[in-house]
């Protein structure tokens, strides 16, 4: 039926058969109007004409699940090639001190990275870590700190250290292998530090980044510390990315439409 169905889209034409020293007649196939597979090449192409003295520009569709051949590489206006920002190079805010809380630990999103933020009361210092228990990709911001002060994942009990070790797999036989000292058991740490009374992470778990600390700071506002100067910290999550913020920010004529009725706001001239 589907056969038929197909042929009928063309027209229909008849011939008669007057002489046996006729040339046999052969019939093609019609061409399909679209390649039944995607062109490798870019969706725009260019196709020169051996015989024509023009070239022809055609569009081609391609699945719109390809991933593109050429990565495009962003540069800011004004920006060389060996000045590019790398966004993993840097320190980032996570939490005002005064908002943590050290009888728990606290899941962020930074970057897209998600992280575990604890206090390590062994070593008196708070960590950073992957915000995954590496059995079975739970949430350690989730779990809970242990009486042995080690973070505990809330979903099997495997228990790490601030170094990112697991310590202690409930699950795992006493007289068996230290099946707990495996690599594949840790959790990746992120380097930190506390200044201006927040805490800042640096977004590599490379070895080399572990004393970063020492070649470059966070930046730093000495009125924050100073304490003639009053301060209010407030931490608050955005599930949108930072341009769409400070496109906000940058946009004043919104506040008296988009926070009517919020903000105590000067009058809007009549017209």
């Amino acid at each position: 039926m589907e056969g038929a169905l197909r042929a009928s889209a063309y027209p229909p034409f008849h011939f008669t058969l007057s002489s046996k020293g006729l040339p046999i007649i052969q019939f093609h196939k019609p061409h399909p109007q679209f390649s039944a597979k995607p062109f490798p090449q870019s969706p725009l192409r260019t196709t020169h004409s051996k015989n024509a003295g023009f070239t022809i520009c055609t569009a081609k569709s391609t699945d719109i699940s390809a991933e593109p051949e050429i990565p495009v590489d962003f540069v800011t206006e004004g920006q060389t090639q060996g000045e590019r920002f790398d966004w993993y190079a840097e320190w980032y805010p996570l939490m005002p001190i005064c908002d943590l809380d050290k009888r728990r630990p606290q899941g962020k999103r930074v970057l897209g990275i998600d992280l575990v933020l604890w206090w390590d009361r062994n070593m008196g210092e708070w960590k950073v870590m992957d915000d995954t228990c590496p059995h079975r990709l739970a949430p350690l911001s989730e779990g809970r700190i242990d009486q042995w002060g080690r973070l505990q994942c809330v979903y099997h009990g495997w228990c790490f250290d601030g170094s990112g070790d697991c310590k202690f797999i409930p699950q795992a036989p006493r007289d068996g292998p230290p099946v707990h000292t495996s690599k594949r058991a840790c959790v990746a740490v992120y380097p930190n530090c506390v200044q201006n009374g927040i805490l800042w992470f640096w977004p590599n778990t490379d070895p080399v980044c572990k004393d970063i600390f020492m070649k470059k700071k966070p930046p730093y506002i000495p009125e924050i510390d100073d304490p003639s100067y009053t301060k209010s910290m407030i931490a608050r999550d955005l599930p949108y990315g930072y341009e769409v913020l400070i496109e906000n920010l940058m946009d004043p004529a919104h506040v008296h439409y988009a926070h009517h009725g919020i903000m105590r706001l000067p009058k809007t001239p009549n017209r």
